[in-house]
Formats: structure tokens, C-alpha cells, sequence
């Protein structure tokens, strides 16, 4: 197969609190996505970010005394750090504070108002007299008109309504408390009606390789009628618009922030010598385009994000693959920071090897329906499948070979029942790979592992080893031969036992094919490739 080009973007997290369970589940995929591309040989461009500007996080600074930016990094930084000790490798991890990024976004925000994409729109927005300022919806407290509780300009605290400020009661300023006025502002509006034709297009072509959950949200979100957005916040904290009057205001992070796929992809695509525009361009026959996210992310990969990219004009592929995850659930609860029932993913990486969470959400994670996660149950899996089905079979046939032989395996053929069933292991393994159903492709693994286990029970080699040496010989070797092809088969998802199978059979190189064996095989630091657990 000839290398072909991969672009994989996950989902930018917000820089306001640490990352968690969901956020795992939701971005794994994108991290084995890129480790099967690469094991492929393919050039794979994967890429994702911080999302660090908007209201939330100025509020967050506000109350605290501090600045945006200190926030933001603190953030940034924990997720850089989490990233890494859950096994992810993304080519470049920036963050909307990057200036690149910041450039990047001004320069194409300008295509899209010389494009004819971008207006000038006047409103009525409420306006504080005595700050001398214009409110942002973070920045207006009052009532709910739907329970007469406390109230953002965007959100009821108390019943969780989503509002519009406009319809906020009893308005006033969260920082000095003065009663709001209405002025004429002044703002610039993406014009997103311009493309329900391409959107409805591009639906109808992916039904095949958007999820589900995806098809349905943006089908729902072209059928309710699409609406031109603000384009600019009345904010101080974000990308600078690059259009004289608009000093005041910042570019509204619902357009930054999915274009950081294409500042960051560029970034990456320049350190390799490879022409971002020809990488990306829709002409490139050898491209497929990957973008993986959660739930409540749909809508700005399926609609937003592509009117943006033809708002542009620079002919770049549209969204192939939407990797789009449902919603993690703690013990059958939704998770919430305020009910204390969230648990973070370095929580998680304090108890449990990161294979063990990965395979974990890669086997029952959130790919097509709501989950629900629980300690035991991630225990539980763990013991089954990483000890009982994968350690099992490598440590029972090696420790024996160490024991009995010197850990040395004599060569000799391969049984060819199992050369045909390895061969064809990769075939349907990758195919689900490539279609980005990963629990299709742990369940495939699983499958063969089960192979591999039926395999050694059904030789009984420690029958073999007394009545008949030269078939003892052919079974060991066999199942090393199968021990070497799990590793490549296993190491998207379980990076870590991969190496140690490689490591124990001073296997180097690695690939997404058949890995042949040759020669007498020496066992080298033989050890557990992941411990029991106790349920306690």
C-alpha cells in the first residue's frame, strides 16, 4: 500500500479545569488513530491544542485576583503533563496563546470578511456606565426569567436554562453592581446561512464515515434553520480582530479555536518541509482527514468548522472521518465539578497504568451510546483481559521455555493454520482501525488473543515436551511467532505492553503487517507484562 497522508485533529480542551474522564474517552481514539497510521508508515500530521481564551476563564481570573494568561498555563501545562503519562504522542500540542496560532487566525479571519463572508452588524447590548464599558453575557448578573433564580447573561446557576441576555430580568454589572443600560454596539458577523448548501452536501457524502451521533446533531442543527454569528466578543482577553474599530473586541473563540487545527497542522507540516496547502488540498487524492471530539463538540466540526474552511476559499479537504464520542457517566451518574462526583484523568493515572485506562475506553468507551464508568469495573477488565488473556499466554509459554530451555527456541516452521489467521488478524483489524471504530478493533484483537490461548491449550505443550520434542518445538515457536504479531497488533492501544513483548523477544523493527520470525530465539528479561489488581 502506498503512504498516504493522515490528519488527524483532537479536540481542543478548555484551559479552566483539569482534564477527565470524558475528555479521555472522547480524545483517545485520535492518540491510536495516529500510533496505527504510523505504525502503517504513513505521514501522519496529528495535531490539537489548548483552548485558552473566552469568558469563562476571564471571570475565573477576576474572582481570583490573577491574570487570564497565568490560568490558562496552569492549565495548559497539567494537560501537557496528563497527555504525556496517558500514553498520547501528538505531533504538536500548542495552545490559542501561541502566536503563530494568534497570526495564523488573523490572517485567515481578514480572507474571510475579503471574501465577502463577514459583516458589520449593529445591536443593542447592555453597556455599564460606570465601568464605561460593554458587558460581555460572563460579565451581567440577574435573574432567571424561567425560576427567578441567579443568573448569568447566559445561563440560569440555579435551573441551568440556557439564556439569551436580552432575556436576563433585574441586569447588573458582576463587577461594580450598577444597573445595565442598552447601547448601540457594533460587532462583525460570520455569515453561516451562505452554506447550507455545501453543509447539507457534505452530510449526505459522509454518511458512511461520520458517526451516528454526528450525522443526527448536524442534520438537527441544518434543520432548525442556520443563523448568522457574532464573529467578535466584548472582550480583552483573545486573538485581536484585524479590522480598524474593533480594538476593543477580540475574535470569538468558536472561530479561533477550531482553526487551530490548520495553525498548528501548518506549524507541524513546516518543521517537515511539507506543503501544508498540497497536504490539505481537496485534489489530494492520498488524504484522509480524521477530527475526534465529544458530544457537545459536533456542531462545531460538522457545521462551524467546515463553513470556515470554504469561508476561506484555500480548496482544503472538509471533514472525512467525525470521530464524535458520547458521555461518560461516574457509578451511573452524570459527572459534575460541583457535585464532587468527577474524577480526573490524573486521579486515575495514580492507581492504574495508563495501558490499563486505555484499553479500558478503548473497549468500553463511549463510542456510539452513553457510558457509565466505574472503579470496579476498570478492575475488572484489567484482570480479564491484560492478565488473564494477553499476560497469561506470553508468560505462561515463556516463563516454561526460561525454566526448562534457557529461554532458548529452537526455529522451526510456523504453523500455517495460524500464518493465514495472523495475515487476515491484520486485515480486519486495520480495516476497523481505518473506519475510526475503535471498539471493533479491540474486539478483533481480543479475537485473537482468544486464538492464540485455544491455540497453546489445544497443543498441550507440556505433553508435547516429554512425548514428542520436534511438535513441543513447532507450538513454542509458533505462539512466539503469534506473541510477536500481538505486539504490533496491540501497540495503537497498549503502547507500553507492546514494548515489553518487543524487549522480551529482542524484536526491533515494527509494522502494521505480518511479523516474520527467523532463527533461534533467546528470551531476554523475562517479566510480568502487567500485575493482578485486587478488586479490594
Amino acid at each position: 500500500m502506498p503512504k498516504r497522508d493522515i490528519f488527524i485533529g483532537g479536540a481542543w480542551p478548555y484551559a479552566n479545569y483539569y482534564l477527565h474522564v470524558g475528555h479521555l474517552a472522547a480524545l483517545l481514539p485520535g492518540d491510536i488513530l495516529a500510533k496505527y497510521f504510523r505504525e502503517n508508515g504513513d505521514e501522519v500530521i496529528y495535531v490539537s491544542g489548548s483552548d485558552c481564551h473566552g469568558t469563562p476563564i476571564t471571570e475565573r481570573a477576576r474572582k481570583e485576583g490573577v491574570k487570564p494568561s497565568e490560568i490558562a498555563n496552569f492549565y495548559h501545562n497539567e494537560f501537557l503533563k496528563t497527555f504525556k503519562n496517558a500514553g498520547f504522542e501528538y505531533d504538536e500540542y500548542s495552545s490559542t496563546m501561541n502566536e503563530h496560532h494568534k497570526s495564523y487566525v488573523m490572517e485567515q479571519f481578514k480572507r474571510m470578511l475579503d471574501n465577502g463572508y463577514v459583516y458589520e452588524r449593529e445591536e443593542l447590548q447592555d453597556y455599564c456606565e460606570k465601568c464605561n464599558k460593554f458587558l460581555s453575557d460572563r460579565e451581567i448578573i440577574g435573574t432567571c426569567p424561567y425560576c427567578s433564580g441567579k443568573s448569568t447573561g447566559d445561563q440560569c446557576e440555579e435551573c441551568n436554562h440556557s439564556l439569551n441576555s436580552t432575556e436576563v430580568l433585574n441586569k447588573k454589572c458582576i463587577v461594580c453592581g450598577s444597573n445595565t443600560v442598552c447601547k448601540t454596539n457594533k460587532h462583525l458577523y460570520f455569515a453561516l446561512t451562505k452554506f447550507e448548501k455545501v453543509l447539507q452536501e457534505l452530510i449526505d457524502k459522509n454518511k458512511n464515515t461520520w458517526r451516528k451521533n454526528a450525522i443526527g446533531e448536524a442534520q438537527k442543527y441544518i434543520d432548525m434553520g442556520l443563523v448568522d454569528r457574532a464573529a467578535t466578543r466584548q472582550i480583552e482577553w483573545g486573538v485581536p480582530v484585524p479590522v480598524p474599530g474593533y480594538e476593543d473586541k477580540r475574535i470569538y473563540v468558536w472561530i479561533e479555536a477550531v482553526l487551530g487545527y490548520l495553525s498548528v497542522g501548518s506549524n507541524v507540516a513546516a518543521s517537515r518541509q511539507i506543503d501544508f496547502d498540497k497536504f490539505m488540498s481537496n485534489s489530494n487524492e492520498n488524504l484522509k482527514t480524521y477530527y475526534v471530539h465529544g458530544k457537545d463538540n459536533i456542531p462545531f466540526h460538522t457545521i462551524i468548522y467546515p463553513a470556515l474552511i470554504s469561508a476561506i476559499k484555500n480548496n482544503y479537504r472538509l471533514p472525512d472521518y467525525i470521530v464524535s464520542s458520547a458521555y461518560v457517566n461516574l457509578n451511573n451518574e452524570k459527572m459534575s465539578k460541583s457535585k464532587g462526583n468527577l474524577i480526573t484523568v490524573n486521579e486515575l493515572l495514580e492507581h492504574f497504568d495508563s495501558d490499563t485506562i486505555r484499553f479500558y475506553f478503548a473497549f468500553k468507551g463511549p463510542e456510539t451510546n452513553d457510558v457509565s464508568c466505574s472503579i470496579e469495573d476498570i478492575v475488572q477488565t484489567h484482570n480479564k483481559f491484560l492478565v488473564g488473556m494477553l499476560g497469561n499466554f506470553v508468560n505462561r509459554n515463556l516463563s516454561f521455555i526460561v525454566k526448562k530451555f534457557d529461554g532458548i527456541i529452537k526455529e522451526t516452521d510456523v504453523d500455517e493454520n495460524i500464518k493465514n489467521e495472523t495475515i487476515d488478524a491484520y486485515k480486519v483489524i486495520g480495516d476497523c482501525f481505518e473506519k475510526g471504530e475503535i471498539r471493533n478493533a479491540t474486539i478483533k484483537i481480543i479475537e485473537y488473543l482468544s486464538l492464540a490461548n485455544k491455540y497453546y491449550d489445544s497443543k498441550e505443550p507440556w505433553v508435547q515436551v516429554k512425548e514428542n520434542i520436534n511438535e513441543f518445538n513447532k507450538t513454542t515457536y509458533t505462539c512466539v511467532y503469534m506473541m510477536a504479531n500481538i505486539a504490533n497488533m496491540i501497540y495503537p492501544i497498549l503502547p507500553n505492553g507492546s514494548e515489553k513483548i518487543r524487549k522480551i523477544l529482542s524484536i526491533n523493527d515494527f509494522g502494521w503487517k505480518e511479523q516474520v520470525i527467523n532463527g533461534n530465539i533467546k528470551i531476554e528479561n523475562l517479566q510480568l507484562l502487567y500485575n493482578r489488581i485486587e478488586e479490594n
